[in-house]
């Protein structure tokens, strides 16, 4: 049993990928060394290469702690940083990518452009319409009304109202997660996928390759192939030093027949309804959306069907023509369920997320699992409670990587010192990904408070004015601080001086990690 496991291990894609890849490295250094002797003419051209490309660096709209961090990797090791930032960190795009990516934009903004109506927030504010129309005009992603929303506290109580609308499915369902793991959750929703698909019914499948790389053979589309579903994987991880490691599918998206949509921060893996333990308690959170809102959603996930498999699809095919009655229940509410790309170079995300905490008039309740912050996310939480704004930030207690854990609690204390109330989730595991602000505005979705949600991953969320839900959030996080550990000033100041040093040497390469 135990040699089977080795071999088991031993043979596993990922320690490949990693052999491969340390392979690679290796090989470097023994050409360096080969060359040993043309040394001082390799190293001056490295540390020209050096030179020019912090200059580069310095004159692109990075965030500026992204560039900080490659511009100390670069002149730390003048021999290999520069290399390394060109195979890893340049952000290049090939222009076939390019191209997918401009086509996928290009037929998302076509199809949705017809469906805008920011303008119809005014009864709200002038602010409600700016942040609106950003979403709009940016991420192509329109505001609904007539949409009914219900939010989920926990991802266990996600799982028995998804397999019942999955059931419910008549055309199509759509589903696209960062990780698939074989278990209760997703052993019961395959075989709902698999009944679907033997009825005729259009099921589809897209998982990230980094998400699902310890959960999932290698073969698994196939295998779901077999069984009538349609399925791709997103950005299968090549064992060649390249950027395209940085951007994951990180979206989490389960559609039914264009109406019925649900988001939020889990995946489809046990843990995330508690059916296994590995960090405490793990607190999710989820939103589901049934009526013209779910549309938006339907038309994300095509657009991404289209990038990961070349293909071209009518989107107006799949727009339903009947809604469910619960959508009527959403009338006068609005929601804008939204999309961010790390190819297109703007921060949606972060934006949507420094929009809600500037506006903010009263209070800022955040529900985040980490905490790895830029500049500008800082200065706005800080700006925010200096000026007499409640803001508030709930982060886990036990950790699911201890090393991250560090970078966030590096983060409290500045903002402790300008008023921010933090929170630790002493059950075991905070995962939410939510906002609420001033009784008014929020959002949900699975956009964590970190570099790679930010910048490089692609993401997704649903944003909310005047909804009921709203209060909901308010309230799940108000009754969750009742479990928690307020972290206070005096908690906050370690006077352990190796971890000091060791959070602040993080804090500098925290947006490369």
């Amino acid at each position: 049993m135990n040699i089977k496991k080795l071999f088991s291990l031993l043979f596993h894609r990922t320690a490949v990928v990693v052999l491969l890849l340390l392979l690679q490295l290796a090989l470097l250094g023994v050409a360096i060394l080969r060359f040993s002797e043309y040394f001082i003419y390799f190293y001056l051209l490295c540390v020209i290469l050096s030179v020019v490309e912090v200059l580069v660096i310095i004159n692109r709209r990075d965030d500026p702690g992204y560039k900080i961090a490659w511009i100390t990797v670069i002149l730390l090791f003048p021999l290999f940083g520069g290399s390394f930032y060109l195979i890893c960190g340049g952000g290049q795009v090939t222009r076939q990518t390019r191209r997918k990516m401009e086509a996928m934009d290009r037929h998302m903004k076509n199809t949705l452009d017809r469906d805008r109506k920011a303008q119809t927030l005014e009864a709200f504010g002038r602010d409600a319409v700016n942040q609106s129309r950003y979403l709009e005009e940016v991420a192509h992603c329109p505001l609904y009304t007539n949409t009914f929303t219900q939010y989920f506290s926990l991802g266990d109580h996600v799982f028995h109202p998804m397999l019942e609308e999955l059931r419910r499915a008549e055309k199509y369902i759509f589903l696209e997660y960062f990780i698939i793991t074989p278990g209760k959750f997703w052993d019961s929703v395959l075989e709902i996928l698999e009944e679907k698909a033997k009825a005729g019914v259009d099921v589809r499948v897209i998982y990230d390759d980094v998400g699902s790389l310890y959960t999932l053979p290698k073969d698994y589309p196939q295998l779901l192939e077999e069984k009538g579903i349609r399925c791709r994987v997103f950005n299968r991880f090549v064992p060649v030093l390249s950027v395209r490691l940085n951007n994951r599918d990180h979206r989490k998206l389960c559609i039914v027949d264009g109406h019925t949509a649900f988001t939020g921060g889990f995946n489809m893996a046990d843990e995330y309804i508690n059916e296994v333990v590995h960090y405490g308690h793990w607190k999710d959170s989820g939103i589901l959306l049934k009526g013209e809102g779910a549309w938006s959603m339907t038309v994300m996930f095509l657009s991404m069907w289209e990038y990961v498999s070349g293909g071209r699809e009518n989107y107006d095919a799949y727009r339903p023509a009947v809604m469910p009655p619960e959508a009527a229940g959403g009338a006068g509410y609005w929601v804008q369920p939204y999309t961010d790309s790390p190819l297109d170079g703007e921060p949606v995300g972060e934006t949507v997320y420094l929009n809600l905490i500037a506006k903010a008039e009263t209070y800022v309740y955040i529900m985040t699992p980490y905490l790895i912050i830029s500049d500008s996310i800082n200065t706005a939480l800080r700006n925010a409670a200096m000026s007499g704004v409640d803001v508030r930030l709930m982060t886990p207690h036990i950790p699911d990587k201890k090393t991250v854990f560090e970078l966030t609690r590096a983060h409290y204390l500045p903002l402790l010192e300008a008023g921010v109330r933090i929170y630790e989730y002493t059950p075991g595991f905070l995962h939410s990904k939510s906002f609420a602000v001033d009784d008014r505005f929020g959002t949900v979705g699975s956009v964590n408070l970190d570099y790679r949600s930010m910048f490089l991953h692609f993401e997704d969320g649903v944003w909310l004015c005047g909804d009921p839900t709203v209060l909901e959030i308010k309230k799940d996080f108000l009754e969750t601080q009742n479990v928690c550990e307020e972290i206070t000033l005096e908690k906050a100041r370690d006077h352990y001086f190796p971890r000091l040093l060791f959070r602040a040497v993080l804090r500098i390469f925290a947006p490369l990690m």
